[in-house]
């Protein structure tokens, strides 16, 4: 646990700015991957098991168990934006690791073409794509680590941009204990190509570190997951707050109760109910009060960051729908369906 304490130390000391919206190209890189993690608040980075999904944003999740595993998801959401994320994991033996590729995709629509003068000169498309390989490996029976490359693709009608990003993560694992630690460096890379003005402009970059417990004496699981750790103020400006005090070289307003809010932000609570001794059943819920404070409209109550889901395993295929609650306006609909190849090649159920 020496290089978790670190770590964090290390990215705590950092001085950096606030507020993180819009300031970074290729943000699709952060939406969930599957709807098992839209419904568990949009990050889960501290399970090990089966489900191959989970290695796109951890790849020190990979591991024997997702040998041919397959992965196809899709999510729906406002306004006819739709993204998905399909992958396929295979276990090396000459490398005692576990690789997988995929891709996450994001499209967001038609859009109406005109000139400066306003006449309609027709239509045109918008979308983004990363195409992600990655290889985790056990480095010892509690220890595992990962990286992920990602080529990332994106397109705005006449408008062209390349990059590459990386992930990096290493998972502490204490199976008799049922805990898991998980350490993440996600989006680390640059911006190959810029769309025109020649300003290469910053991937959004995060440091995650999240904990899980299965509970002992009930099919429960209880996850917390740390998010943006490279930076401590996460509150928009607030013309009402004042600045009165430092933290780490930034100021910190304590207004309002920002401080406690500006924490909480870094937050996201998960749970995860496992039914049946091949967890046939899964019930799931989370809350993100980051999404909650940015996306809530003041004096109009909502449910924005809150999410539910549902997990089912019918024969040798696995169904899962996750509803991420976003905004006053919609919600996402996440739905997944994996499988494991080998099951039908041995014909088992």
């Amino acid at each position: 646990m020496r290089i978790f304490s670190f770590l964090l130390l290390s990215c705590l000391s950092l001085t950096l700015h606030a507020q993180i919206g819009g300031d970074n190209v290729y943000e699709f890189l952060n939406l969930p991957a599957s709807a098992r993690i839209t419904a568990l608040g949009g990050s889960l980075i501290t399970v090990q098991d089966s489900d191959i999904a989970l290695a796109y944003s951890n790849p020190a999740a990979l591991n024997k168990t997702m040998h041919n595993a397959l992965t196809f998801n899709q999510n729906f959401h406002v306004a006819g934006i739709r993204n998905g994320y399909f992958s396929y994991g295979r276990y090396v033996d000459k490398w005692e690791s576990t690789v997988h590729i995929g891709m996450q995709y994001i499209g967001y629509g038609d859009f109406t073409a005109a000139d400066e003068f306003g006449n309609i000169t027709g239509t045109f498309k918008a979308s983004e794509y990363a195409f992600t390989i990655g290889a985790g490996r056990e480095l010892y029976e509690r220890m595992s680590v990962g990286l992920n490359l990602k080529m990332v693709s994106s397109q705005f009608e006449a408008y062209n941009s390349f990059g590459i990003a990386s992930d990096f993560s290493a998972l502490y694992k204490v199976t008799d204990k049922n805990f898991t630690a998980t350490l993440l460096f996600k989006n680390m890379g640059a911006q190959i190509s810029t769309y025109q003005s020649g300003t290469k402009e910053d991937l959004p970059f995060e440091i995650q570190l999240g904990v899980s417990k299965k509970l002992q004496h009930l099919p429960f699981r209880v996850s917390i997951t740390a998010q943006h750790l490279q930076q401590w103020n996460l509150l928009y400006d607030n013309p009402n707050s004042e600045e009165n005090t430092f933290f780490l070289g930034e100021a910190v307003t304590t207004n309002d109760n920002d401080v406690i809010d500006n924490f909480f932000r870094h937050l996201i609570f998960s749970g995860e109910f496992l039914f049946g001794k091949a967890e046939v059943v899964s019930l799931r819920f989370g809350y993100n009060h980051f999404l909650k404070k940015d996306l809530s409209i003041n004096n109009l109550r909502s449910l924005a960051g809150f999410s539910t889901g549902l997990g089912i395993k019918i024969r040798r295929f696995r169904f899962s729908y996750g509803l991420g609650v976003y905004h006053i306006g919609g919600s996402a609909n996440h739905l997944s369906i994996s499988t494991n190849l080998s099951e039908f090649i041995k014909g088992t159920k």
